[in-house]
């Protein structure tokens, strides 16, 4: 799994307020994450609770929202998880495809989709 960090926006629902941040770029992470708190202040709220599971082997429940995320200059509107406080951002595979960007884990950074295909 390639880890790295990349500037990352997470908007509000209309798009008139962002937060940048540096999200942890996990392959193994399918769902954008930040913490709850930041989300909230956007005005983002959770749409449902999911059961996820973790790296460990367990599960938690864990709120799960929509809002705009800005990758590279591209904006998406993804899903994100409203995570503890003091854990890292991670920017998860659905928001990476929304963007069209994959991963180059040897050169740690994001790389157009098309690139990844050639």
């Amino acid at each position: 799994m390639g880890t790295f960090s990349v500037e990352t926006g997470i908007g509000s629902r209309d798009r008139d307020e962002w937060v940048t941040l540096d999200a942890l770029v996990d392959t193994g992470a399918f769902v954008t994450s930040a913490p709850a708190s930041l989300l909230r202040g956007l005005g983002v709220e959770p749409i449902r609770t999911q059961e996820f599971e973790l790296a460990d082997g367990g599960t938690r429940e864990m709120e799960l929202g929509q809002t705009w995320v800005q990758v590279a200059g591209h904006e998406v509107v993804t899903l994100v998880l409203f995570n503890d406080e003091d854990s890292t951002p991670l920017l998860g595979a659905l928001t990476r495809e929304g963007v069209f960007m994959g991963v180059d884990p040897v050169r740690k950074r994001l790389v157009p989709l098309e690139r990844v295909t050639m």
